[in-house]
């Protein structure tokens, strides 16, 4: 299985609205290991909103507020690839919300989403 071996060291620089949903600064590095053995490490100063879950009812209240490790993550990848394919990128966020303890019937939802509604955030 995938770890994180550092936490999440972030400050909050902006709220938007009052869906909650703000942007977040890394204040220290993110350090994952894949259970390929491949290591990312998201850089401090990097900007994330975590795991973004679209607010329609039902869906956030299943997929919300969990996984800001994996959301993380997964914003790097997405931003400054350290992977160039998108699936890749998609497979290591389910990984990591598991290793990060998030049920895996969830983390799959989470995939899913990102798999059919990602494609316009991945920067190659």
């Amino acid at each position: 299985m995938g770890k994180f071996i550092t936490g999440l060291e972030v400050e909050q620089i902006e709220d938007v609205g009052a869906e909650g949903r703000g942007t977040w600064r890394l204040l220290a590095p993110l350090t994952y290991i894949s259970t390929a053995g491949e290591t990312y490490t998201v850089p401090p100063g990097f900007i994330t909103d975590f795991a973004s879950v679209p607010r329609i009812p039902l869906i956030f209240d299943y997929l919300g507020d969990r996984g800001n490790l994996a959301g993380t993550l997964h914003d790097y990848l997405y931003t400054k690839p350290a992977v160039t394919d998108k699936g890749k990128a998609d497979r290591l966020l389910q990984e990591a919300l598991i290793a990060q303890g998030v049920n895996p019937v969830m983390a799959f939802c989470f995939y899913i989403g990102v798999k059919l509604g990602g494609a316009k955030y991945y920067n190659q």
